[in-house]
């Protein structure tokens, strides 16, 4: 078998998605997905990377991974040279799950648990996409438009939202209050009264439900260390489960700093590529939980390799997904084969929205646990009403 095309897609409405999918001779097709600067790593595949996969044998995921990911330049960062390596990544293993007729998880090991446990990041339907400006919501900045406007809702209702994610099964919760009062300053800066507000979701949802769900504070990184420690002093008795990205993840004293000082279990990083940066992280005692973002780090066969690293550190992983549902899928695939997964991010207004308009099939969510997939590879495929989009940009390097 050898690889005979490599086709792109992305949407103009969702600018920061793209779809590459990888043909091979025998007619099995794999699909991935990267985030960000869409147009550069669309360029990028097709003027450097499709010329070193083209006529090569797809079943070569490492040696094909370790030639994309490990180049002269670009590597140890997460741009564009890492999402086209990461997006191909997931695109291999997508063929070669197709070739042999099993799951991803089970190239991957085999399941080591039954379902995965889902937490619902409290994005509203059009976050981050990148058709808009992301909104850092203020407290009376807007209302709750419908049941799935949850970044709306965790300031203005966070009570209301913590019964609502109950009701539909979840377990945990994030949420990022302290956003909005970052921005003056550039986060060098927080008053004890902008605390006291930032603070007031949290002291909302525990007063309604108590700790019938887990509360994860997410930062974006959007902090100095003095600041986030402010922020955290006020935070730590509403027994939050984690602080994700506190700080920038570029300083590997201040974030271990910040861990020992706040007595906040920190998580991250989303924004981290290869393993390398979660090895020194780790070896830092920087870390309570590793997250990584499978179209950001390397694909399925860098994070295989950044989970078994933060088995041996004893820590827990709980992939990114605030994203693309190719990625998603990507993801569960590798959580259920790993023993240290503990969590899947899912935003359940993408469920229930644009997500369904991509991919012919998504995870199956059952009170709050998602379900193995059961096709062959991934086991989705991009819909053919997004092709059909007058909107959609299509690219093709052929053999």
């Amino acid at each position: 078998m050898k690889i005979t095309k490599i086709q792109t897609t992305r949407i103009k409405a969702w600018p920061n998605l793209l779809w590459v999918e990888v043909h091979t001779d025998e007619g099995i097709v794999g699909l991935g997905e990267t985030f960000r600067g869409a147009e550069a790593v669309e360029a990028y595949i097709h003027s450097i990377s499709a010329g070193m996969l083209l006529g090569k044998d797809p079943l070569q995921i490492e040696r094909h991974n370790k030639a994309l990911l490990r180049g002269y330049l670009g590597f140890n960062g997460s741009g564009v040279e890492t999402r086209a390596a990461s997006a191909l990544d997931i695109a291999l293993w997508d063929v070669f799950g197709k070739a042999v007729n099993k799951p991803v998880w089970q190239l991957l090991g085999g399941l080591a648990h039954d379902s995965m446990r889902a937490y619902n990041t409290c994005a509203g339907g059009n976050f981050n996409t990148g058709g808009e400006q992301r909104r850092t919501i203020a407290k009376g900045d807007a209302k709750v438009a419908g049941r799935y406007d949850d970044q709306v809702a965790f300031i203005e209702c966070p009570d209301e939202l913590a019964y609502s994610l109950i009701e539909e099964g979840y377990s945990a919760m994030k949420i990022w209050p302290a956003d909005s009062f970052a921005l003056p300053t550039g986060g060098q800066f927080i008053s004890s009264a902008d605390i006291r507000k930032a603070v007031e979701p949290f002291e909302k949802i525990r007063k309604a439900v108590g700790n019938r769900i887990e509360v994860m504070c997410e930062f974006h990184s959007l902090w100095n260390t003095t600041s986030a420690l402010a922020i955290a002093r006020e935070l730590k008795q509403y027994d939050i489960f984690w602080a994700e990205d506190p700080i920038k993840m570029d300083s590997v004293q201040a974030l271990a700093d910040y861990r020992r000082l706040s007595g906040l279990p920190v998580c991250g990083s989303e924004t981290l590529a290869t393993r390398s940066s979660f090895r020194d992280l780790l070896a830092a005692d920087a870390l309570d939980y590793v997250m990584l973002d499978l179209s950001w780090c390397g694909g399925l066969s860098e994070a295989k390799k950044i989970a078994g690293m933060a088995e041996a550190y004893q820590k827990p992983i709980a992939p990114h997904d605030c994203t693309g549902p190719v990625v998603l899928m990507a993801s569960l695939h590798l959580g259920l084969s790993c023993p240290n997964a503990i969590f899947q991010e899912v935003v359940r207004a993408y469920l229930a929205g644009f997500y369904q308009e991509i991919v012919t099939e998504l995870p199956v969510l059952e009170n709050g646990f998602l379900l193995p997939p059961t096709a062959p590879g991934l086991g989705t495929t991009l819909s053919d009403a997004l092709r059909g989009r007058e909107d959609a940009v299509v690219r093709v390097s052929v053999l």
